[in-house]
C-alpha cells in the first residue's frame, strides 16, 4: 500500500511530536481516514521530507511524530515558468494541476484580450487560494517536495516586460518547432492563452520582444488546458527529466 504523502507547513525535527494543520487533519484523518499509529510521509513545501506515524486522534486534531528525514525526488533541471491564461473554473484547476505533476517550477496566471473571466481583489484572493491548495493537492499526490511557485495574477503585457528568460509562444502561423529550438541555462517561460487563445496583437507585440520566440506545435488546435500539459511535457522530453 501507498504510504500517503501530506503537506504541512513546519519545521521537521527527528523524534519530535508535532500537530497537524487543519488542512492536514481534514485529508489525512477525514479523507484517508488514518488510524493511530499509522505511517505517512510529511513534506513542508521546500525539499524537506520525513517519514512519521500517527501518534495520537481527537476529534478535531491529530499529532503524529517524526520518525526519520528521506530522500525527496529530485525536482527537474528543467525551470519552468508557465504564463497561464485565466479560464473558466475547471480548465484553469485542471491545467494548474497537471502542470504542477509534470514539473513545473513557477505559474503566473494572466489576464489577456480573450480572457473571459473577471476578478474583484476579493474574488482573486479567493482564486489564488483555491489555485494555491490545487498545487499542494497536486506536490501530495505526485511525489514533489518542493511547491512551485504560484504568483499573483497580472496581465500578459506586465508579465512579458517583467522577464528575460526565454520565452516560447505556441502560434499555428510560425515555421519553427520545439526541436528547433534550445533553451538558455535550462530556463524557459511558456506562455498559454485562454480558451480563445492569444490574440494576433498580443502574439505580434510579444515577437517583438527578443526574449520570445513563435514555435509551431503539432498540426491540431488544443484546449488551453491539453495545451499547458502538452507543451510541458514536450519541454520535459527534451530538455527535462521526463525519461531520466
Amino acid at each position: 500500500m501507498r504510504i500517503p504523502r501530506i503537506f504541512l507547513d513546519a519545521t521537521f525535527i527527528s523524534t519530535q511530536s508535532i500537530e497537524l494543520t487543519e488542512h492536514a487533519f481534514q485529508h489525512a484523518i477525514k479523507v484517508l481516514r488514518l488510524k493511530q499509529n499509522a505511517k505517512l510521509i510529511l513534506f513542508n513545501g521546500e525539499g524537506e521530507e520525513y517519514s512519521a506515524m500517527v501518534e495520537s486522534i481527537n476529534k478535531k486534531s491529530a499529532s503524529v511524530k517524526i520518525l526519520e528525514q528521506l530522500e525527496p525526488v529530485k525536482e527537474s533541471n528543467l525551470f519552468i515558468h508557465l504564463g497561464l491564461g485565466i479560464s473558466k473554473g475547471e480548465r484553469m484547476d485542471f491545467a494548474i494541476q497537471k502542470a504542477v505533476e509534470m514539473g513545473v517550477t513557477e505559474i503566473t496566471p494572466l489576464f489577456t484580450e480573450y480572457c473571459v473571466v473577471s476578478l474583484d481583489e476579493k474574488r482573486r484572493q479567493k482564486k489564488v487560494s483555491h489555485w494555491q491548495g490545487i498545487i499542494i493537492s497536486a506536490c501530495e499526490q505526485c511525489g514533489r517536495s518542493i511547491l512551485p511557485v504560484l504568483n499573483p495574477p497580472v496581465t500578459l503585457s506586465i508579465w512579458a516586460q517583467a522577464t528575460d528568460d526565454y520565452s516560447l509562444i505556441f502560434d499555428p502561423l510560425a515555421t519553427r518547432t520545439l526541436k528547433d529550438i534550445t533553451p538558455d541555462n535550462n530556463k524557459l517561460n511558456l506562455i498559454i492563452g485562454p480558451e480563445g487563445g492569444l490574440s494576433s496583437n498580443e502574439i505580434s507585440d510579444l515577437n517583438k520582444k527578443a526574449n520570445f520566440h513563435a514555435v509551431k506545435f503539432g498540426p491540431r488546435v488544443l484546449r488551453t488546458e491539453t495545451a499547458a500539459v502538452s507543451a510541458i511535457t514536450a519541454a520535459q522530453l527534451l530538455w527535462g527529466d521526463l525519461l531520466k
